[in-house]
């Protein structure tokens, strides 16, 4: 597991407790699925991304942040430097060193939830009570861009044995929460979330502050 991963499945595991509550406070960072609950069976989530492969971002924004503009938000741009990390900063402008091969090798949403839920069913992420995926976007995601995820995730593992329970799409401005469980009214499956920028910054310090830990050990 790469340094750059561990950081968004800090980072995913922070913003779920902090939007969604107690239930997500167990989960521990272990891998297939990346984010656990301690007694291995109640809560699995698989964290992975999902980025145009074209993306101007991927060459022209931010690799080794060398010659940036000096601007307003310059604390910011200093712990990039620092760290390596952009992600929650910057408005998601930049990406970091460190994290640019994660964004680099990331396909479109739809191929990421079509790979993800074909290792799913092959059985790699074992047997959880409920199983979610969660995936980081580096593109603003509307309400209908998340419906038609889950429509489409939905549709994929209509016939398969193993299914996801739930789909979380987080882009740096919202995440969405989407129910993908059989016997629910579409109205109903849907719920978003705000993220502000002190949240996005709480969570980025305290991600880094656990990768920090996790080197220190």
């Amino acid at each position: 597991m790469t340094y750059g991963t561990c950081f968004f499945e800090e980072y995913a595991q922070i913003l779920l407790c902090a939007l969604l509550g107690r239930e997500y406070e167990c989960l521990v960072n272990r891998d297939r699925p990346d984010l656990q609950s301690k007694d291995d069976t109640h809560l699995g989530i698989e964290v992975t991304r999902a980025m145009e492969e074209s993306k101007k971002a991927q060459d022209d924004l931010l690799k080794d942040i060398s010659g940036v503009t000096e601007t307003p938000e310059r604390e910011e741009l200093d712990q990039i430097v620092e760290n390596g990390y952009a992600y929650g900063l910057q408005d998601g402008k930049y990406i970091g060193a460190k994290e640019l091969p994660y964004w680099s090798m990331a396909l479109p949403l739809k191929r990421i939830i079509e790979s993800k839920v074909t290792k799913m069913n092959n059985g790699l992420y074992g047997h959880f009570d409920m199983l979610g995926l969660f995936v980081f976007c580096r593109d603003n995601i509307e309400e209908r861009d998340a419906m038609k995820a889950m429509e489409y995730t939905r549709d994929i593992q209509k016939d398969l044995e193993l299914h996801y329970d739930r789909l979380y799409l987080a882009d740096v401005n919202d995440l969405f929460v989407l129910n993908l469980e059989d016997g629910i009214k579409d109205a109903y499956r849907m719920c978003s979330y705000p993220i502000t920028q002190e949240q996005r910054k709480d969570f980025y310090d305290q991600a880094v502050q656990r990768m920090n830990e996790r080197a220190e050990k």
